[in-house]
């Protein structure tokens, strides 16, 4: 199994790729280290996002959810709303201003929890952040 480390703001957390949601991963896979930054969400809750525009993927809906729990990273394909990364921190019911949406959880945080709420709150009331996906090595 991969790791990522995932660097946002001045917090590290190490996640896992999920297994079912395979072409999501590869996807994303090959973006890796894959820079952006992360904004706070503007209708769904306690979550961050990566806003990626009109960016077709070419991916589809694999193992969907409207309601992520803290810590897992979901990949919005596009359709109704704009392609997206959403990295819940907290209670989040994933939506735009177009209604409830769905997307796929492909990455679930596996250390590096506790600092969830402080990432969430750091953008929240400073501004976004900068957020580093890369595979994680054998020292982190």
């Amino acid at each position: 199994m991969d790791m990522l480390l995932i660097t946002a703001g001045p917090y590290q957390f190490l996640a896992k790729f999920e297994s079912n949601a395979p072409k999501t991963t590869a996807v994303f896979r090959r973006l890796l280290p894959y820079r952006k930054q992360l904004i706070h969400v503007r209708w769904s809750g306690e979550g961050l996002w990566v806003p990626l525009g009109d960016e077709d993927l070419g991916l589809a809906f694999e193992n969907h959810t409207s309601h992520p729990s803290a810590g897992q990273i979901l990949l919005y394909p596009g359709g109704y709303s704009e392609t997206e990364l959403l990295f819940c921190y907290g209670g989040v019911s994933f939506a735009s201003k177009m209604g409830q949406l769905a997307a796929n959880h492909f990455i679930t945080i596996v250390e590096g929890n506790e600092h969830l709420r402080a990432l969430g709150e750091l953008v929240l009331w400073k501004g976004a952040q900068g957020v580093v996906f890369e595979l994680a090595d054998d020292d982190r």
